[in-house]
Formats: structure tokens, C-alpha cells, sequence
């Protein structure tokens, strides 16, 4: 805090607690005079705003209710052996003592998190979507209609007359259930086409229909996997690999004169399981030397680059987008569970799709076992494109740690051995593991692992400076990431935790680290890749701040889909960010920058009506912003945040 604003007089009582609260432990420094205000008194400036406008209402005239997600979406729940107790509202408000209430931790678990069902309710059948002249293969079975007629007539009114993907793409595959048909669509109903126009969707790694079936009946061979198990099963560990950091095309003297089985690619579409190897024998040729061999490892030099971290739930394709739009160097995708990619599960290789714009790009695997984990590198590294597969060992959630998985596996050092070198066996692309400091709060096992994961091969590792107790209580422990920078050298080490400027981006490069994974503040403000390679505080306003929430919907849509399904799946991924969003603190307001990660915003009254909307902690009106975005809400809509530290009020 800045000395002088404690030594400033107080013009009134009101304003001294004002002041007093805007200098509490923990809470953002804003300007007490000119923006500070009470809860009560930003409460009811945006009412008084709202009820300037006229209500949105539905064509059957029924009114949304913005109180749907209150209270009971903000009850936190007491932790095991606490049920029968009341709950309390979370978390304690500021000048209020800070035991009077408990404060919301951790996941709304009781959350509707089911697909709903009225997306199945009068749903057109894709065969007259597509427009395709094969008829519908269910036939009178089909649980869609095939009556257009009748779809119109229920369908809901258009949200406005652009549609994003026609403009894009010069069709809209779509058609008539685009929420924005009317921009497409001709005098007779027909689906119009731009012919100057179209291209293909820049998305790749999409699961093929048939990779999908082969999964599905376990018809899918892994002999790369395999025989790495076996060895690893006979206690054959490999040791320090010298290929990880032979360049591509390079070849070592004993090999050109050995046969070299190599494994035939498999690809999109060609139904040819990976278990036909090819034998090449003979004089060295150049497609021998362009082609990656088994034992050869492509490089990731990514020094110095900002590293957006794999976020669950938020860290989808559009918000990449964004991020890569603002400066990241290095994206990588949600994490994903290895046997739910086993078994060819549609939600969860939608996690490892990747835009053209993220030019270094990679996917993170959860696993607590040496075969899944193996087999399921193995068939990514045959049907995808990525420049590294991570390992997540950071994990804290219940769900994952009790079945073996995430920061568990730090204290399972056997099967972590087995599955870094399983894996690493079989990817032809760089393997990178991401942990915490340890288990405990207090028991620090990172030191211990860095050299063994070197030795294991690893290419990179990135450290999360606290441990699966602490969650994100309490700072990162960067002094604690400078030790660990030497245990791990020479393989790079990134450092993660509490960026929320250039100056900590700034602080954290000078422990040594190679380079620094950007993960809430990311969530906060993506323009923060801006500010540290500007070396910057960008005062955004609030109609830029809007801007690229619009180009959030725009890249949500054509990721997602321009039909009601894809707009509500936007408008939940949009909530979803907004409830990071509104802890952001513009740069005008501060008293004193920057603003720190765990400093929590007081109420303040924003430069304007959109900046004080931004600002609010209320599921309420993030969905006010969602409609003034994507339209209004279904009828009886109800939004509760995955966090209950997000929806505090």
C-alpha cells in the first residue's frame, strides 16, 4: 500500500470507512474518494440502470428473473461432518470479522452440470440440416422431426442478422436451426452459399468417425506401447535417452547399418490399426532422413516464451485464441483424461483440438497408470499434431488424487518412472510434465523429482509454487522455485504462480526459470501478454474489455455452433470466464499498482455503466452481459459458477 493514503484525513465517517476498507490486508487499493462505494450503493446503481431499460421478455412474454442464480446459486456447502449445520454466505464481506463467516472454497458440486434436455425437444434431424440426398438411416425410428413446418413453428426467434460462420466461411453447415438463419438463408428456405468465400475450418485434431468405432471395439493395436511395457515390467528402465536432443534428420553411426522397423502412420479416415510395422532395410535414402525415426525426438526450445497454462473449464479453444491474440507464445489444452480418450469419447477429443493460430501447441494427459497412460500416447502420437504431450501431476481435486492420478503421483514414484518413460518411448514428440512443490504444505518433494524426471527423459518441467494443500491459499513460493531451478538443470524448469503483471512476470525470470506458464492471470486480463512483452500497464476500457468479449462469442460460435445447442454452450463458457473477469481492477482506479493476485476488489462505482457491470460479483449480471452478446436467455435459465470462490457477493 502506498504510506501516504494511510496519512490522508477523512472528509466524513463514511468516507473514513471507505478509506479504512479500501486499505484492508488483502484487498485492492482503489481510489477511495472517487470510485469506492458500498455494496448497498452498487447494488442499486445498476438496478437504477437496468429499470431505465425495458425488460427483455420471451416470445411467449414471460420475463427472465436475474435472481434465478442468488442465494441458493451462493451457498457454500460445509465441508464432511458440517451437513446438518446451517451454511453461510461466502465469503465475508469487507469490515465484517473475518470469522463470522466461512469462507467458500473449492467446487459447486451440487451445480446442474448434466446436458439439458430441451436441446433434444423438436431438434430438426441432421439429414435435412445437411441437406444431404441420402435419407435419414434411422427412418421411422429416428427420434428427430423431418417435418420443417413444424420445426418453424417452434423454433426460437433469430438473435440477430449476422451469422458469423456464413460471414466467415461462406456457408453455415447449420442451415435452417442457425440462430441467425436469416442471413443465410434464401426466398424458398434453401441454405445460401458464398462460393468467393468458402473455406475450410481452420481446426484440427478432430476424431474420425472411424478411429472412433476402431476405439470403441477395441479393435486398435498398440505394439509401441506394448513392447515399452514389457521392458518396463522386466525392470528395464531406460535411462538418460541421448536422442531427446538429437535434431530432427540427424542419424547415430550404429543405426544407418540396422534394420529399423518403423510404424505406419495412422491416419484420419484410413481404418488401418497401428500394428503394421514396415521393415526397411538397406543403404540410408532421403525419406529415411526427412522422416522422424522412432529413436529421434524433436527439440522444444521454448525459452523466454509466456506459456499459457492448461486451464479445465476455461482454457477452450476460443479463449486461446484470444490469449494468442494478446502475445502467448505456447498454448496447450484442457486437460484430458487418458481412458476417456481410450474410449474414443466425443466431449473429450474436443479438449484436443487446435486452431491454426497456436503455432506451438500441445494437449495434457491425466493418468495414474503405466498402460493407459502408455497406450494413449502411443495413439496421439499417431492421430494428432501437437509439439508436446504434458503430464499433469498437479492436480488437486479429490476426483483425480484418490484413484492415483495428479499431485498423487508425486508420492508414487515407481509408477511416475513407469509412465514418464512408457510414454517417452513411444512419442516422437517432446514429453513435459507439470507438478507442485509437493503433497503437504510443508513437505516439499519437487527438489527430489527434478533430477530423476531429467534422467527419465523429460524435456521440460513447469512448477507450480504450492503444494495440493495449500490449493491457492496463501503466494506461490518463488524462492522455493529458484532451489529447484538448479535441481533441475540443465533441463529447463518454467515457473508458474501469482503473475498478474509484467513487473511479476519480471520478478519470477530473474529466479532462473526458463521462463514463466501464465494461468488466472491469463483469466483476469489476457491482455497481460501484452503488458510484459510492452513491458506495460494497460488501462483498458471498458468498451475494449466488451470487444473482446464479442470476439469470445464470435470464435465460441464457430467452434461450438450457431444453433441453440452451440449458443447456450458459448453463453456457459462466457459465464464461466466472466466470473474471473470482475476480479480484474482497472489500472485508472488503483491507488497503488499494480494489482496483486490475491488482492480481492472492494465495491467500486467504475468510469462508466459498463466498467461498474464488469466489476460486479453477481451470476446476475454476468448473464445481463451474456444477453447484450448472445441474445436473451432460455426461459427459467439458471447459471451457477464451477467455483465458489467465482460467485461471491
Amino acid at each position: 500500500m502506498a504510506e501516504g493514503a494511510a496519512e490522508a484525513p477523512a472528509e466524513s465517517s463514511a468516507g473514513g470507512d471507505l478509506e479504512a476498507g479500501a486499505l484492508e490486508r488483502g484487498v485492492a487499493p482503489i481510489k477511495p474518494h472517487r470510485f469506492l462505494t458500498t455494496k448497498e450503493q452498487f447494488h442499486e446503481f445498476l438496478e437504477a440502470r437496468r429499470q431505465e431499460k425495458p425488460s427483455q421478455k420471451t416470445e411467449e412474454g414471460n420475463s427472465y428473473d436475474y435472481d434465478l442464480a442468488g442465494p441458493e446459486a451462493k451457498r457454500i456447502r460445509l465441508e464432511d461432518g458440517q451437513q446438518g449445520e446451517s451454511v453461510t454466505e461466502a465469503p465475508a464481506e469487507l469490515g465484517e470479522h473475518p470469522q463470522a463467516q466461512k469462507r467458500a472454497r473449492g467446487q459447486n458440486r451440487n451445480r446442474p452440470h448434466v446436458k439439458p434436455s430441451h436441446y433434444d425437444k423438436n431438434r430438426l434431424c441432421p439429414s435435412l440440416v445437411q441437406e444431404s440426398a441420402a435419407k435419414c438411416f434411422f427412418g421411422d425410428r429416428c427420434r428427430f422431426l423431418h417435418d420443417l413446418s413444424s420445426y418453424l413453428e417452434t423454433k426460437p426467434a433469430d438473435l440477430g442478422p449476422r451469422c458469423v460462420l456464413f460471414e466467415t466461411y461462406g456457408r453455415c453447415p447449420y442451415g435452417v436451426t442457425c440462430r441467425f438463419a436469416r442471413a443465410h438463408l434464401g426466398p424458398e428456405g434453401q441454405n445460401l452459399v458464398q462460393e468467393e468465400v468458402v473455406q475450410a475450418p481452420p481446426v484440427r485434431n478432430g476424431l474420425d468417425k472411424a478411429l472412433q468405432q476402431q476405439l470403441r471395439k477395441r479393435k486398435i493395436h498398440f505394439e509401441r506401447a506394448e513392447q515399452a511395457l514389457r521392458q518396463l515390467g522386466k525392470g528395464h528402465l531406460p535411462g538418460p535417452t541421448p536422442s531427446a536432443t538429437v535434431p530432427t534428420g540427424t542419424v547415430s553411426a550404429p543405426e544407418q547399418d540396422s534394420c529399423d522397423t518403423q510404424q505406419a502412420p495412422l491416419g484420419p479416415g484410413t481404418g488401418t490399426p497401428p500394428c503394421s510395422p514396415i521393415q526397411t532395410c538397406g543403404p540410408l535414402t532421403d525419406e529415411d532422413i526427412v522422416r522422424l525415426r522412432s529413436c529421434e525426438k524433436r527439440r522444444l526450445d521454448i525459452s523466454g516464451k509466456l506459456y499459457l497454462a492448461p486451464l479445465t473449464t476455461c482454457g477452450n479453444l476460443p479463449f486461446r485464441r484470444i490469449c494468442k491474440r494478446f502475445g502467448a507464445d505456447v498454448t496447450c489444452g484442457e486437460m484430458a483424461v487418458c481412458t476417456n480418450l481410450l474410449q474414443g469419447q466425443t466431449s473429450e477429443w474436443a479438449l484436443l483440438k487446435r486452431h491454426q493460430c497456436e503455432d506451438i501447441f500441445g494437449v495434457q494427459l491425466e493418468g495414474a497408470f503405466p498402460d493407459t497412460m502408455t497406450k494413449c500416447a502411443e495413439l496421439l502420437n499417431r492421430t494428432i499434431e501437437v509439439d508436446f504431450v504434458d503430464i499433469n501431476v498437479g492436480c488437486p481435486i479429490d476426483l483425480v488424487y484418490k484413484k492415483g492420478g495428479g499431485c498423487a503421483l508425486m508420492n508414487r514414484t515407481a509408477k511416475f518412472q513407469q509412465i514418464v518413460c512408457g510414454m517417452n518411448q513411444v512419442l516422437d514428440v517432446p514429453l513435459t510434465v507439470k507438478i507442485r512443490t509437493g503433497v503437504q504444505e510443508r513437505v516439499n518433494l519437487a527438489h527430489r523429482l527434478l533430477p530423476k524426471l531429467r534422467d527419465w527423459g523429460a524435456a521440460l518441467v513447469t512448477l507450480h509454487g504450492r503444494s495440493r494443500e495449500q490449493r491457492y491459499t496463501k503466494l506461490a513460493d518463488w524462492q522455493y522455485i529458484r532451489q529447484c531451478v538448479t535441481a533441475a538443470s540443465p533441463m529447463p524448469l518454467f515457473g508458474n504462480g501469482d503473475i498478474l503483471s509484467y513487473e511479476d512476470a519480471s520478478r519470477a525470470m530473474q529466479t532462473g526459470v526458463a521462463g514463466v506458464m501464465i494461468a488466472r492471470g491469463a483469466l483476469l486480463k489476457p491482455w497481460l501478454f501484452t503488458e510484459i512483452k510492452e513491458q506495460r500497464h494497460w488501462d483498458i476500457s471498458s468498451s475494449e474489455r466488451l470487444d473482446i468479449l464479442r470476439d469470445f462469442t464470435h470464435y465460441g460460435l464457430e467452434h461450438w455452433g450457431s444453433d441453440t445447442q452451440g449458443v447456450e454452450k458459448t453463453r456457459r463458457f462466457l459465464l464461466e470466464w466472466l466470473s474471473f473477469l470482475c476480479r480484474y481492477v482497472p489500472v485508472g482506479l488503483l491507488e497503488r499498482l499494480p494489482q496483486r493476485i490475491n488482492e480481492r476488489p472492494p465495491y467500486y462505482l467504475g468510469r462508466d455503466y459498463l466498467e461498474t457491470l464488469m466489476a460486479s460479483q453477481k451470476a446476475a449480471d454476468w448473464i445481463h452481459i451474456s444477453e447484450m452478446l448472445l441474445g436473451p436467455v432460455p426461459p427459467n435459465f439458471v447459471f451457477v459458477p464451477k467455483h465458489k470462490a467465482n460467485a461471491y457477493k
